[in-house]
Parts: structure tokens; C-alpha cells; sequence
């Protein structure tokens, strides 16, 4: 038997976890629903209709277009560009939330804006690619 402490929500359990092999029997105690822990009964990224935005999936990158990446996993706010659009180096593409805190994803180089493969409301993992801009 281990013991580990998870924290969820700003609220810490300890809880124990029996390692079953396949010739053992299988013992189960009644589980207690979330709804009765006062836990959440969707995870934070997922929608209220129960569909979970997830971001385009890239195909080949063109020669000269550069991936602007998720720093860190959030969910998309706001995308504050078009496709074909110049930006500067600096400017803001997208805000995101992460951490509970708004995060503003900036452009890091100038370009032009080539494919956008979030929208908002979108869910992303760290290193997901969020748009291409391409030099020039």
C-alpha cells in the first residue's frame, strides 16, 4: 500500500493507493462521488455542453513560416490577429489563461501571420502550436 498527498483545488487529501496484480482478487470499497467531496463534476476545461475545444492540429509547416507556441497549457481568451496580417516584433497575438492569471502570448519576431490554429475557448497544452508567422 502507498500513501500520497494530492492537492486539488486548493485542498489537500491523502490518499492510499493498493497496487493489484492480475492473480489477485479485485477488492473494491463504495466510492464517494465527486458531488459528495465538493469536488467539481467536469474538469475546468471542459465546456458546460460537455465538448472540449482543442486546438487545430498543424500539418506540414511551409519553409520560412515560424510556430509561435504555448509557453504553458491554458485555455485561448482571445486571438487579437488575422491571417495575412503584419505584425512587429512585440505585439500581442493572443491572450491566454493559465495559472489563473491572463497571459499575453507576443509576436517574437516581425512577420506576417500565416495559419492560426487556436480559437478561443480552445484548450492547450504547453509547446502546442498556436499559429505560424512567416518573415518579412
Amino acid at each position: 500500500m502507498r500513501r500520497f498527498k494530492v492537492t486539488l483545488n486548493g485542498k489537500s487529501y491523502e490518499v492510499s493507493v493498493e497496487e493489484l496484480t492480475e492473480t489477485r482478487e479485485e477488492h473494491t470499497e463504495s466510492a464517494v462521488s465527486a458531488k459528495e467531496e465538493g469536488l467539481p463534476e467536469h474538469p475546468p476545461e471542459q465546456a458546460t455542453d460537455g465538448k472540449v475545444k482543442t486546438p487545430k492540429q498543424p500539418g506540414k509547416i511551409a519553409a520560412g513560416d515560424r510556430p509561435v507556441t504555448a509557453p504553458l497549457g491554458g485555455t485561448i481568451m482571445t486571438v487579437k490577429v488575422k491571417t495575412g496580417e503584419k505584425v512587429p516584433k512585440g505585439r500581442v497575438l493572443l491572450s491566454m489563461e493559465a495559472l489563473k492569471m491572463e497571459n499575453e502570448i507576443v509576436a517574437p519576431a516581425g512577420g506576417t501571420v500565416g495559419e492560426i490554429y487556436v480559437e478561443p475557448g480552445a484548450t492547450v497544452e504547453n509547446g502546442d502550436i498556436l499559429l505560424t508567422l512567416r518573415s518579412g
